[in-house]
């Protein structure tokens, strides 16, 4: 068999179930080498047929998030991997690991099987097309041999999978996919398995005897808890030993929001008088021109890469505690240490009395903020209000949820209470990822229901087009809400908050922000038999939503609402 099919077995057997593809001309050894394998009957991974590199990458980092499987992305010489990277960058601030390559243009002008033939095989080639990955890879490598392909697979793999996870990257010479591969090794697992990396013992003990002894302690948590089991036990832990959690910034919750001891988004009041910190996987825990912790505090950091060593050259937020390893190990490991403390019951009842008041009163802001948005022209904030509420519904009724977040629907008005049921773009910012990811989670789990939701500047990032295609061509039936405030808000909301009462926040016409005239949103969706409505009053957002879910989860069709949005916040 050729190596161009051989890749494709040996990526079932280390577990990938999808290979999202963007084929050019560098592929018929690898489309060749498929119909190959697939008439000699090997298992293999599904190929899916993805029409541009950004939403392949998404789906691939969305299916991640709800399966916890790597799967991998091929792609097309350097043209279609620079339409990818930003998707790749995404995927290593997210440290979500994927296995990525694209083919290489041939090496040979002639006189080789598989050598260059139309100009574009020397008009795509490069001095160092890794270069376009290489930063946001934690490997790469080039396949030189065909009889490579199993061990480069495993270790890419292994690379991939160890903590902290992320993507890889493998190039793919033309002439080397042509080449025959022989079979040994390509039907097994990786010879190697992932490093995981579990926290250092005395490090554990320090941190358990701070936790308990805290007298005003704060946790600060950004990327969830890693785990089912782990997101159950941070729960019980907190209330036991009733310590606030602020979800500042999250792209995934680590507690349910409903909890006495959630206290909020914003944790400066808090953070300005803790004695202890515990920042659960943070690339930046707090905003510290605005507030950060006493001189005399002691902060404790969690994750698979608590000091972000490997993506961010200055990241100095201050770590008297650092324990490494993946989060939701860490946290069993580090709640059983605290548990078996000595505590001091009365004061730890007095203060859940406290924090338990807080978080009811951040509620109560939450709400109240979102009930203003029902109105003519609503709001973000009562739109992800009344989303919660259904997805809560649903819950009651043994559905999961899940909503992809790209300035969308804000998270404290979702009010969400699931492991799984919130994931927020990248700190990257690489905007397009939002639509991506959800199609990609819709595909881990059809029986989920999965919102995506975004601003009408995200949509327009996302290649809608290709994404309800996609969407169409695999029966996923997605719910896209497209917050429509016919401007780049984040940018706007970016430039008052640096420039305080500056010229910007006077403007009635804020320079290089302005989205209008507005596309009609609708007609892309409905160009892939997408139910769709647009909804204009505050008033009417329940209903349509109501129509939306019936429709996904009867029909099992996607959906789009164009709901318009006043300009109010930078979510």
């Amino acid at each position: 068999m050729s190596a161009g099919g051989a890749i494709f077995g040996k990526l079932k057997a280390l577990g990938v179930d999808y290979v999202f593809t963007n084929s050019g001309t560098d592929f018929p050894p690898i489309i060749e080498g498929l119909i190959e394998a697939r008439d000699e009957g090997l298992d293999l991974p599904e190929p899916l047929t993805v029409p541009h590199e950004m939403v392949a990458v998404g789906m691939a980092h969305g299916y991640y998030q709800i399966s916890g499987q790597a799967q991998s992305v091929m792609l097309h010489t350097n043209v279609g991997l620079s339409n990818g990277a930003t998707g790749v960058i995404n995927a290593a601030c997210d440290q979500v690991p994927m296995f990525v390559m694209s083919g290489r243009t041939p090496v040979a002008e002639s006189d080789r099987f598989g050598a260059r033939t139309v100009p574009i095989g020397w008009g795509q080639e490069m001095y160092d097309q890794t270069g376009l990955v290489r930063e946001a890879c934690k490997w790469d490598y080039e396949l030189k041999f065909a009889d490579q392909v199993s061990e480069v697979l495993d270790r890419g793999w292994t690379v991939a999978n160890s903590t902290p996870t992320g993507p890889v990257y493998l190039s793919l010479p033309r002439e080397v996919l042509c080449e025959p591969c022989p079979p040994a090794g390509l039907d097994q697992p990786s010879k190697m398995a992932p490093s995981r990396g579990a926290a250092n013992r005395d490090d554990l003990a320090q941190a358990a005897e701070l936790i308990a002894k805290a007298k005003r302690p704060l946790v600060i948590a950004q990327r969830g808890a890693g785990s089912q089991e782990a997101f159950d036990a941070l729960a019980r832990f907190v209330e036991d030993w009733a310590l606030p959690v602020s979800m500042y910034w999250a792209n995934q919750i680590a507690i349910p929001m409903a909890s006495p001891c959630h206290v909020g988004w914003n944790p400066d009041a808090l953070l300005k008088e803790a004695d202890v910190v515990v920042v659960i996987n943070a690339l930046a825990p707090w905003f510290p021109d605005r507030a950060s912790p006493p001189e005399d505090a002691k902060v404790i950091n969690i994750g698979p890469d608590p000091l972000f060593t490997r993506n961010t050259p200055i990241r100095n937020f201050r770590s008297d505690v650092t324990l490494a390893g993946e989060t939701s190990t860490v946290l069993l490991e580090l709640i059983e240490a605290v548990n078996a403390q000595d505590r001091d019951a009365n004061s730890i009842a007095a203060r859940l009395e406290r924090v338990a008041a807080l978080a009811e009163e951040n509620r109560a802001q939450v709400r109240a903020t979102a009930a203003k948005g029902n109105k003519q022209v609503t709001s973000k904030e009562w739109v992800a209000h009344i989303l919660g509420k259904l997805i809560r519904e649903q819950s009651a009724n043994g559905r999961k949820s899940s909503v992809f977040h790209e300035l969308g629907c804000p998270l404290p008005q979702l009010e969400l209470d699931e492991h799984l049921n919130y994931f927020q773009e990248p700190h990257s910012g690489g905007l397009g990822w939002g639509l991506p990811a959800a199609v990609g989670g819709q595909l881990a789990d059809r029986d989920r229901l999965v919102f995506a939701t975004m601003g009408d500047g995200s949509y327009m990032f996302a290649n809608p087009a290709v994404c309800h295609q996609v969407m169409e061509a695999l029966e996923l039936p997605v719910i896209t809400l497209v917050l429509n405030n016919e401007e780049w808000g984040a940018v706007r909301h970016s430039v008052e908050g640096l420039y305080k009462g500056g010229r910007a926040a006077q403007a009635n016409d804020v320079p290089l922000t302005s989205l209008r005239p507005s596309p009609d949103f609708t007609k892309t969706a409905e160009a892939s038999r997408a139910y769709t409505e647009t909804v204009t009053d505050g008033a009417e957002v329940e209903a349509a939503l109501r129509r939306a879910i019936k429709v996904a989860t009867q029909e099992k069709r996607q959906v789009l609402l164009n709901i318009a949005i006043e300009r109010t916040g930078p979510h």
